[in-house]
């Protein structure tokens, strides 16, 4: 097998992010076969890797990208008392791929696999996410052409980029967007003078959220993981 870095290694096994590995190696808190792990270091995953006390599998794992509902009042951070991995007690180690906020559900992706949540994740890549918003009053013509066009959050210090909006009917409209600033589009709603009143995610890219049952998680299918892969090996 190909020797990669460990912190590649080990953001792929879906332990901790690259920047997270490499302040656990800076901190001597990684063993590569019983001695202490040095920065830049290359692993083929066959050997016996220690962090912070836990025990990294040896050889190859199966990658596990899980589409999920995620029901009202569930956090995505697992150091917070309600949170996705303790809701859904999946037998292996996985982790959301970003977030949807407390109030917020539909569709999450969560994996085992780092390196391709870190890719899924990379604003730079224009990735799409698809919301049903709707909200507390009537939704005017201007509101969305002013929605579509980005908006300045002062409180972010950020100006959203330019995105597709949708009028579904007098309260709802559905959003697209390539960017994930925290609580954006209530935050967009907000400036307007408009409350959101739910909030869903139903797309991710090339994945749907269909009528997956709100709680519910499903594997994705090969042609789901294949076009995914795709999309994210062309950019």
């Amino acid at each position: 097998m190909e020797k990669i870095r460990l912190n590649k290694y080990l953001s792929a096994q879906g332990v901790c992010s690259r920047r997270e590995a490499d302040r656990y190696v800076k901190a001597g808190k990684v063993t590569i076969n019983g001695r202490i792990a040095e920065m830049g270091e290359k692993v083929d995953g066959t050997e016996s890797i220690v962090i912070d006390g836990r025990t990294v599998g040896a050889g190859p794992k199966k990658k596990v990208v899980l589409a999920m509902n995620k029901p009202k009042g569930i956090v995505c951070s697992s150091k917070e008392k309600d949170n996705i991995i303790d809701y859904m007690k999946y037998p292996e180690r996985i982790y959301p791929v970003g977030r949807l906020d407390k109030n917020s559900t539909g569709l999450i992706l969560l994996s085992n696999d780092g390196e391709l949540m870190n890719e899924i994740l990379k604003a730079r890549n224009y990735h799409e996410k698809e919301y049903e918003v709707r909200v507390n009053q009537r939704i005017s013509t201007e509101f969305i052409r002013h929605m579509s066009k980005g908006v300045y959050l002062e409180e972010l210090d950020a100006t959203t980029r330019p995105c597709k909006v949708k009028k579904v009917d007098a309260y709802t409209f559905r959003i697209i967007l390539t960017q994930g600033l925290n609580r954006q589009i209530r935050r967009m709603c907000a400036y307007f003078n408009y409350r959101v009143v739910t909030l869903k995610r139903v797309r991710i890219m090339n994945i749907l959220l269909g009528d997956l049952p709100e709680g519910k998680c499903r594997e994705l299918t090969l042609k789901e993981m294949k076009e995914l892969e795709g999309a994210l090996k062309h950019e």
